[in-house]
């Protein structure tokens, strides 16, 4: 089986990229983390990104933001000039907190039964403000975690991405999430393809 590479634009984004690998039929465990803040050096390194992918798979994770639509966000990273089929572009709509808002069940566990959980975090103009402010009706220790404290110039708490992270690892389903957010079952549907031609170039590789 060829290696593959997961790059994302933050901790949160990789540990959710881990997740849907590990849930696939036959798990993937990339051999090659790539990981900065911001989207910025995703779409730099793209052709860095297209170089690799003729060596191994390169899964890269990345959010919509203020574009409009994710084929347009392809189109302006990925140019006229065609990917590699061993490079995989997957964009989160808007931001990969819409995929963390969609799992109802687990977001419960996490903050609580206050506050009205969105039946479409797809179409949320700013998926991780609307957590955040879910995240203020949770219990104190929680909301110390995700929520930033007054006058503090980050935009959420010092332990976000911790506590975050340890959630998706325990709690978040990828499968439940999917039924509240196309696009990320758009990827999940990507990736199970991934995971069936990885699977036969290895089963060929091995006669």
């Amino acid at each position: 089986m060829m290696p593959l590479a997961l790059a994302t634009e933050d901790v949160l984004s990789e540990a959710i990229g881990l997740r849907l690998l590990a849930e696939l039929p036959v798990p993937i465990t990339p051999g090659l983390l790539l990981r900065k803040d911001g989207f910025g050096y995703l779409r730099a390194g793209m052709k860095n990104w297209r170089q690799l992918a003729l060596r191994q798979t390169v899964l890269i994770l990345t959010d919509l933001d203020q574009v409009a639509c994710p084929i347009a966000l392809k189109a302006d990273w990925l140019g006229d000039k065609a990917a590699p089929a061993s490079l995989m572009l997957r964009v989160a709509v808007r931001e990969v907190e819409s995929w963390v808002l969609a799992d109802h069940e687990a977001m419960r566990k996490l903050i609580g039964p206050k506050g009205t959980l969105p039946p479409e975090p797809d179409t949320l103009p700013d998926p991780k403000q609307h957590l955040l402010k879910l995240a203020k009706l949770a219990a104190r220790p929680v909301r110390q975690d995700l929520v930033k404290e007054t006058g503090a110039v980050a935009s959420q708490g010092i332990g976000y991405n911790h506590r975050l992270t340890n959630w998706v690892r325990s709690d978040w389903s990828p499968e439940r999430a999917a039924q509240r957010s196309p696009s990320l079952q758009r990827t999940r549907t990507r990736l199970s393809e991934l995971a069936l031609r990885l699977q036969a170039s290895g089963d060929e590789g091995a006669v």
